[in-house]
């Protein structure tokens, strides 16, 4: 798949997630074989004011690349001057959220709001666009509710508008994450334009990712909530996408492993407290679905140093392999 100038091999995609998508674990995914990774999205206001946090969410190590870096804003001129501090910092490709629901992004007027504001929408495209020179996309959900105006309008008025591609995610803002994704706008903005189309919503295992491109015809497609705990969805798909076989699932031991290792690079990204604990969610996330996860989970989340954490890992392990 080819967006613009950028090369995602293969068609993989890891969803920039709020506290999640850092470099840590974009690293972990590109590891595994992600063809694009994103940074967490970032408010141009933000960006452009250099505060700690926005220009933390844009460090990033050259083996992450292509990057992708999400923005949010609702002011043409804000936003395009904020895309060519991106692309100064590094970024290879920049994509514009219109799908977060949360409200503290949609009272300003970003994120999901955008969906009811087609024209605003593609002037911010049109502005950026114009702005830098690389790849511009939009990701996005099925429509704000299951009234208003949906994903096939936005993205022809954004594509008009010059972006380069579109990921849409098969919800509404309406649902937030809850309820079963709505592949059929997928397929629907897929025949609607001519751009690279992202499908995203409920891709929790390799299979999935293989019925979401037969089942829609999209190009590529964005994993987020499949990704927490399990960098291998990347390398199982692909594999599962290439030959037709499915790669066995991590073992416990392999579970294990993978935590240290991101928790070698959040102690060494974010020092030793910050990175400890960030770390003890993604923890909690690799045991998921593991026989006894849920007590091990408990230790994880109280653990007071990386020693502990470590040891608390260590200890499940014991427990499911003895």
């Amino acid at each position: 798949m080819d967006i613009g100038k950028v090369r995602v091999e293969p068609p993989l995609v890891l969803a920039p997630m709020a506290g999640v998508s850092d470099a840590p674990f974009r690293q972990l995914a590109k590891e595994a074989g992600c063809g694009l990774v994103f940074t967490e999205m970032v408010s141009d206001r933000g960006l452009l004011q250099e505060s700690a946090a926005s220009r933390e969410i844009l460090r990033f190590e050259e083996k992450e690349r292509p990057l992708g870096v999400q923005l949010f804003g609702s002011d043409p001129a804000l936003l395009a001057r904020a895309a060519v501090e991106a692309v100064r910092l590094g970024a290879d490709l920049i994509d514009i959220n219109m799908g977060c629901p949360v409200p503290k992004v949609v009272k300003t007027g970003a994120g999901a709001a955008l969906m009811r504001h087609p024209e605003l929408a593609a002037s911010l495209v049109a502005a950026v666009r114009s702005a830098v020179d690389c790849p511009v996309t939009v990701k996005m959900r099925k429509s704000w509710d299951e009234e208003g105006p949906d994903a096939v309008e936005l993205a022809g008025r954004i594509v008009a508008a010059g972006a380069s591609g579109v990921t849409v995610h098969g919800r509404t803002r309406a649902q937030f994450y809850s309820g079963r994704a709505d592949w059929d706008i997928i397929t629907r903005v897929k025949a609607a334009v001519a751009v690279p189309v992202v499908g995203n919503g409920d891709v929790f295992h390799p299979e999935d990712a293989a019925r979401m491109l037969e089942a829609t015809g999209c190009d590529g497609v964005m994993i987020a909530r499949g990704a927490l705990g399990n960098p291998w969805i990347f390398l199982r798909a692909a594999h599962y996408l290439c030959t037709g076989h499915l790669l066995p699932p991590p073992t416990p031991k392999e579970r294990v492993e993978m935590a240290c290792r991101h928790l070698e690079l959040m102690l060494r990204w974010k020092g030793p407290r910050r990175g400890l604990v960030q770390m003890r969610k993604h923890a909690g996330w690799y045991l998921k679905g593991c026989p006894g996860a849920a007590g091990a989970r408990d230790r994880l989340v109280r653990a007071e140093s990386p020693q502990e954490l470590v040891a608390a890992l260590g200890e499940w392990l014991e427990c499911v392999t003895r």
